[in-house]
């Protein structure tokens, strides 16, 4: 029994991590059809630069967290504003930039911490017990914060003008422009969404496993599976294919080692993809 419930926590933790970060991805991609292979790197950041505020600096946890969003954020404004602007329209030379600032990012932490990895501290101490089972409260915190995020997003993007606005520019470019939608300013918004995404992600991943200077390929992969498969466009398939991902991410490894289950999942996605090329819920990508 105990070991059902902590892996369907751990599901539930990967997922919605997964998804987290899966939405930023898509973000950049429906709007400004951004291939973001730096995606991963980003992520990796989040999770250093909390480690540097929570372990070097001794700050609170969730002051750290919060610290760490902005920043990541105004990076992704900056990334924006002053790269990728300026390559509107060409596919080939963003998807050099993404490689390029991606190298950049993972040879700089290289450079500073090596390889060790290192872990943050837990978001809070203890294991909460019951007589069938046991969890620590460090996934219960990491799932109910996945879980909040994800809603604040979901609303965000339905809810607000400027997420609706978003989804305008993401079915129509040229139809938004004509209904005076600032293209550039919700251009901004949504590269700092997606960075802070992915640097949140990268925080809680950061402090329930492990931080490496590679830790953002694995994240990159799992990003681009959930994308593939839901097809692109296709918000409320990124929540459920990321739901599968996570749950086969948590309960293969019980059964075959690690590398084995991440190498079963790709074959699984390759399947698919080879039967139904533009996935789930959307449509097939096409560049």
């Amino acid at each position: 029994m105990g070991l059902l419930f902590n892996t369907v926590i751990n599901s539930l933790i990967l997922s919605s991590m997964y998804i987290l970060a899966a939405l930023g991805f898509a973000f950049l991609f429906n709007m400004l059809r951004i291939f973001n292979l730096a995606h991963g790197a980003i992520y990796m950041i989040g999770g250093y630069i909390g480690y540097y505020f929570i372990v070097e600096l001794g700050m609170n946890h969730w002051l750290a967290l919060l610290l760490t969003t902005l920043l990541v954020a105004a990076f992704g404004m900056f990334l924006e504003r002053f790269l990728f602007r300026r390559l509107k329209g060409d596919f080939n030379l963003n998807i050099m930039a993404c490689v390029f600032v991606a190298v950049i990012l993972q040879t700089t932490v290289n450079i500073i911490v090596g390889d060790k990895t290192m872990a943050i501290p837990s978001f809070a101490e203890g294991v909460f017990r019951t007589a069938l089972f046991s969890v620590s409260y460090e996934r219960l915190v990491t799932f109910a914060a996945g879980l909040f995020l994800l809603g604040a997003i979901i609303w965000f993007v339905n809810k607000t003008r400027i997420g609706l606005q978003m989804q305008a520019i993401a079915q129509h470019r040229d139809g938004a422009i004509l209904q005076g939608i600032d293209i550039n300013r919700v251009s901004a918004v949504a590269f700092a969404l997606g960075c802070a995404l992915a640097a949140i992600a990268g925080i809680f991943l950061g402090a329930y496993l492990r931080l490496s200077p590679y830790m953002g390929d694995l994240m990159l992969t799992k990003v681009v599976i959930i994308f593939m498969l839901a097809g692109a466009g296709s918000i409320t398939g990124i929540l459920i294919t990321g739901l599968i991902l996570g749950t086969l991410s948590s309960v293969l490894p019980v059964f075959i080692s690690g590398a084995a289950s991440d190498a079963v999942i790709i074959a699984i996605v390759i399947i698919i993809l080879l039967i139904r090329p533009q996935g789930f819920f959307g449509y097939q990508v096409e560049m």
